[in-house]
């Protein structure tokens, strides 16, 4: 692979085939995120489509899933979140690609500062008052990770609009699916806190994605 050099530009970090999609999709989760962040705000309890799912507060996950559930929640803890980081952004760095390291970094922490300023706006608790709970950091922050490799994969192997829908999409769903069923399971957070949070990476990664490129290049530019 060529590295990242002054005679060949960088590639951007949000491919050109994803961006009016990528940003359809981040304006509806935004919205989905403000709208059931509103209905929920201030709840302590599980709601009608939390009971519908399953019982939220029921921590009753038995081996051996719940040990499985718990090597899951780990990667949202930060320790756990910093492994995977600090591996996928080593990988980026290897492969001579600094534009998507630093959007890793973006990407992942923007999310994860976003969704924990929302649980203190929302104010919905589980399990006391002390217990912010919407949205589901954990979600949020693996679901980011995902995309914003399945982003890097797609720029990397050209994927046209179709594949790298496909990609982006099946990543983002596998992600939020293992962490959501994690956090629910375990019974750290309600399932609409889990959809929340997965909605609050669809929203901030895109955004995160066209800010690095826009940064980056308007930087090049003025090297020059």
């Amino acid at each position: 692979m060529a590295a990242e050099t002054e005679s060949r530009p960088a590639p951007s970090v949000l491919p050109p085939s994803s961006r009016v999609w990528l940003g359809v999709v981040a304006v509806l989760a935004a919205f989905a995120v403000v709208v059931t962040g509103v209905l929920y705000a201030g709840h302590s309890q599980a709601g009608r489509v939390d009971r519908w799912v399953m019982d939220p507060t029921d921590d009753s996950v038995r081996s051996p899933w719940r040990g499985v559930a718990l090597g899951v929640d780990f990667l949202g803890e930060p320790v756990g979140a910093a492994v995977l980081v600090v591996a996928v952004v080593t990988g980026c760095l290897l492969l001579r690609r600094p534009r998507a390291a630093v959007f890793v970094v973006v990407g992942t922490g923007g999310t994860v500062v976003v969704a924990t300023l929302l649980k203190s706006l929302v104010g919905r608790t589980i399990h006391g008052p002390d217990n912010l709970s919407y949205p589901s950091g954990h979600t949020a922050f693996l679901t980011a990770l995902a995309v914003a490799v399945a982003l890097l994969v797609t720029g990397r192997l050209g994927l046209g609009r179709a594949a790298g829908m496909s990609l982006v999409s099946a990543a983002a769903l596998a992600a939020g699916a293992v962490m959501g069923w994690a956090q629910v399971a375990l019974g750290a957070h309600y399932p609409t806190d889990v959809l929340g949070g997965w909605c609050t990476a669809l929203a901030v990664v895109p955004v995160a994605a066209l800010l690095v490129d826009l940064v980056t290049d308007r930087h090049r530019h003025r090297q020059h």
